[in-house]
């Protein structure tokens, strides 16, 4: 076992929600404290982008197949496009004196700990270097200026954690809810990139410390104690604009001649509580510099969806769901179906993952047509059903009920209560039409490669965000769940070790609006030329 898989083995069992008590957070909460939402760098070139808002052609279902979707051009318009549906704001809401943004990219608590950065090279609209994206603005903050002329022409989109902003609130915990928003984010840019007819590469071999040379974030001294960024992962677009592939190698190579500007205003709140163990847990599962065979992918079209929108319509319309309708009508079995096969591996929009699927769903059915309520499970390659069925209960029945997905029913019962419980006693577990527990394929992913710990949340955030943009496209909501009993989630499905652990959840429902709260454009507040 790798030396730091310790840590990470004792970060996880330490930060695990139990009947009996919560992981460790803070004592007491001050809204008037909470943590600027908006990161921006004092002293850089501010390059305004055009007016957001701006809609395409294709539907959400063309997005199943992309090859077919228009190229459109790489310019500085469809770049703040690609960045407005991905990371930028999609509302504001307002209640009373209270106002906060909502974005694209789901976030836990809202928090957004998630910061992107864009690397042009080559482009003759924008200056080859690293930019800061600022989404309340809509705009780029040049933190480097390259020295040189380059041969390559292209677009990297890079994105990093600030722990703290997620941990002021979640405290210890927020660690894994930085990972899910990564995922998140991941696929939000997946989809934004599909409209645009362009596809999402992730350059998974870099390192953390490559990686953070090249966005700058390594540059300790940019930024507040205590406010820094970890990075994450580092993506080509692929525009088909490109002469000749962005060298990444020399890329980094050249940050340290490169001209930066600016440091990291303060995020304008009191650490009043301080969280070690993720910075410790931070350290243990950094990754290095890997060897990543390219993936080779069966692509499979998902089932049909009943969806007639545009992709940026439901794209701008994604909410996280706060409470739902109870008495709900059963959710079609077509819809329900048809979400299922999009997170499968094979669908378009996780082409973009480089690895074997290690996340299979465990589904609480309450109010879907045609299926008996109870406990299902949709092992999500055909190899992990077997492991499966031997981890879990003996007198799970595992019988196939689908020729459409390799969904297997367990268990017949009214498991809305236990539902309600498992999550925290929230009832948007129970009111829904289903809710799900994403399991991974844990002890044999982190033990000799502990850095693996937070790839397995990334695949989760990445299965939640085509589940939060597939329950839109059928006319119902979803929300990702990161408050839930983990080992009694463990003991109903009859988990006795550290080979399966339950990492995220999700549910999917009919939302029940709150009529007191105001909806406010996203960027009303801005006047774009």
């Amino acid at each position: 076992m790798h030396k730091n898989t310790d840590t990470v083995l004792h970060y996880h069992q330490t930060t695990k929600h139990r009947l009996e008590r919560y992981a460790k957070g803070p004592e007491s909460i001050d809204w008037e404290d909470q943590p600027d939402a908006f990161r921006r760098f004092s002293g850089c070139k501010i390059i305004h982008l055009p007016a957001p808002g701006v809609e395409l052609k294709p539907l959400f279902t063309d997005l199943d197949t992309p090859e077919s979707i228009l190229i459109q051009p790489l310019n500085r318009a469809n770049i703040g496009l690609l960045l407005e549906l991905s990371v930028g704001l999609s509302a504001w809401k307002q209640f009373g004196s209270s106002r906060w943004a909502l974005r694209c990219n789901p976030s836990s608590g809202n928090l957004h700990p998630t910061e992107a950065y864009l690397i042009s090279v080559g482009n003759d609209f924008l200056n080859t270097g690293v930019y800061h994206y600022v989404s309340h603005d809509h705009s780029l903050e040049q933190r480097c200026l390259f020295k040189g002329n380059v041969d390559e022409t292209g677009l990297l989109i890079g994105l990093s954690s600030v722990h703290w902003r997620e941990a002021w609130k979640y405290g210890e915990r927020a660690y894994r809810y930085c990972q899910h928003d990564i995922g998140h984010a991941l696929g939000a840019l997946r989809y934004a990139a599909a409209t645009l007819g362009w596809s999402v590469e992730l350059l998974a071999e870099y390192s953390d410390e490559e990686i953070g040379r090249l966005l700058g974030v390594k540059r300790e001294a940019d930024f507040k104690r205590l406010e820094g960024e970890s990075p994450d992962i580092i993506c080509r677009i692929n525009t088909q604009a490109n002469s000749k592939p962005v060298d990444v190698n020399a890329l980094i190579d050249r940050v340290a001649s490169g001209t930066w500007f600016g440091t990291a205003d303060s995020l304008r709140a009191y650490h009043l509580y301080k969280w070690p163990i993720i910075d410790t847990v931070a350290t243990a599962a950094s990754k290095p510099r890997t060897i990543e065979p390219q993936r080779q992918a069966v692509r499979h079209q998902p089932l049909t969806s009943s969806c007639t929108e545009n992709a940026t319509v439901i794209i701008r319309k994604r909410r996280s769901a706060q409470q739902f309708d109870g008495k709900m009508s059963p959710l079609p079995t077509t819809d329900f179906y048809r979400m299922l096969s999009a997170v499968l591996p094979s669908s378009a929009a996780l082409a973009l993952w480089r690895w074997p699927a290690k996340i299979h769903l465990f589904i609480f059915v309450h109010r879907v047509e045609g299926l008996a309520p109870g406990l299902y499970a949709l092992p999500r390659t055909v190899a992990a059903q077997a492991s499966l069925r031997t981890a879990t209960l003996t007198d799970f029945d595992w019988q196939p009920i689908s020729d459409c997905v390799q969904l297997y029913h367990l268990h017949t019962s009214d498991f809305k209560l236990t539902a309600k419980t498992l999550y925290c006693h929230q009832p948007i577990a129970s009111d829904s039409a289903f809710s799900l527990a994403m399991v991974a394929e844990f002890s044999t992913s982190i033990e000799t490669t502990p850095w693996l710990y937070r790839r397995l949340f990334w695949e989760c955030g990445l299965i939640g965000q085509v589940l939060y943009l597939e329950a839109e496209a059928a006319g119902v909501r979803g929300t990702g769940i990161g408050c839930y009993f983990d080992d009694s989630v463990h003991a109903l499905l009859g988990f006795k070790d550290n080979a399966f652990q339950s990492l995220y959840h999700f549910t999917v429902g009919k939302p029940l609006e709150d009529s007191r709260l105001q909806t406010l454009p996203a960027y009303g507040h801005l006047t774009i030329e």
